[in-house]
């Protein structure tokens, strides 16, 4: 989003339609009522959760609005009370040390090693679940857990979506802890 985006600007290329991202698209469609979420599921549960802020989405593209837009449709999803920010977060956020090609790269060791700032951010919140919108951020945070045994599962966004909805197949649970396994699975 971040490449295109600065395509068309940077080339000035005329266009006649706006780039969004599709987390405000979420948001917007849960205030309608078009996108009919529940966080009932984890009442009694008390799952807990962060959110990791992309650098592509929230720093360089859309800033703290698109920020704010993820925090509303993940509460919606979880519950506010089981929802527990980054310190800092937002446009304030540290990458995930992912982003950027460093996954591909071939430094594992470089890549674990600034990550841990990441790591630490994530365990200092004591949530279950990492919460990332981009598949970037998932892998490497997905592989900092793996790494130095963090014991915090990694998940996407609209695999909770999916959930809270009551619509996540049991082929698609794969990742998730055994605590959401059997979650909510459709009748």
């Amino acid at each position: 989003m971040f490449a295109f985006r600065s395509g068309l600007q940077k080339y000035n290329v005329e266009h006649n339609f706006e780039v969004k991202s599709i987390i405000h698209y979420y948001a917007q469609w849960i205030k309608e009522g078009k996108l009919q979420v529940n966080s009932d599921w984890n009442k009694d549960l008390q799952i807990k959760f962060t959110v990791q802020d992309p650098c592509q989405l929230v720093r360089k593209s859309f800033g703290d609005p698109v920020a704010e837009d993820l925090r509303f449709v993940v509460k919606s999803v979880v519950g506010d009370e089981n929802f527990i920010d980054m310190v800092p977060n937002r446009s304030n956020n540290f990458c995930c040390g992912g982003g950027g090609g460093f996954l591909q790269a071939g430094y594992p060791e470089e890549r674990h090693a600034y990550g841990k700032i990441k790591l630490n951010q994530i365990l200092k919140t004591g949530a279950t679940y990492a919460i990332t919108p981009c598949h970037n951020c998932h892998a490497q945070i997905h592989d900092l857990s793996d790494h130095y045994k963090a014991g915090y599962h990694t998940v996407h966004l609209w695999t909770l979506i999916a959930l809270s909805m009551g619509i996540l197949g049991e082929n698609e649970r794969e990742y998730l802890g055994p605590d959401l396994a059997e979650v909510n699975l459709p009748e």
